[in-house]
């Protein structure tokens, strides 16, 4: 994460349907690198393609880690359609990715796992704070304005 922390009370500007995709992976075998470490490999290229192409539709990412053995990716995007269309594009990274991950998972004895959520959330069903952060998240992805634009509270925010 980079950029100068906003010293302010800040939510994103996000407008419409957001689309969250979450993505990664679980290596169940730390002595089988050869295993898993293909997998990571091809995560750290696919989003090295997407930022390099404006009209991919990825806004913006977060790779994180829930311990030493899982690795994921948070994920927001334009659309749903742009999404499906990267991931089914056969001239794009993920489709060789995917083909090679399920030749290598045949022989792996479940030496790494995979998975992925997408979420599509509706406008207003979706609010965010930050202060005394540099843009992160969906506040990365769609900008961020001051808290008060949107509602001071985050019940006022989520408009349910």
């Amino acid at each position: 994460m980079s950029g100068k922390p906003i010293d302010a009370r800040m939510t994103a500007a996000a407008k419409g349907e957001v689309v969250v995709f979450l993505v990664g992976m679980r290596v169940n075998n730390m002595l089988t690198p050869w295993s898993w470490l293909p997998t990571f490999a091809a995560m750290v290229r696919m989003l090295k393609e997407l930022g390099r192409d404006a009209e991919s539709g990825l806004l913006g990412h977060q790779l994180l880690t829930g311990s030493p053995r899982i690795y994921y990716v948070v994920q927001y995007w334009e659309s749903k359609e742009k999404l499906l269309a990267y991931a089914a594009d056969q001239d794009k990274a993920h489709r060789p990715a995917w083909a090679a991950f399920n030749r290598r998972a045949r022989g792996a004895r479940g030496r790494v796992g995979i998975w992925h959520e997408t979420y599509l959330v509706p406008e207003g069903r979706y609010e965010s704070l930050y202060q005394g952060m540099p843009p992160f998240g969906l506040g990365a992805a769609h900008g961020t304005e001051p808290v008060g634009r949107r509602g001071d509270r985050a019940a006022d925010r989520l408009k349910v």
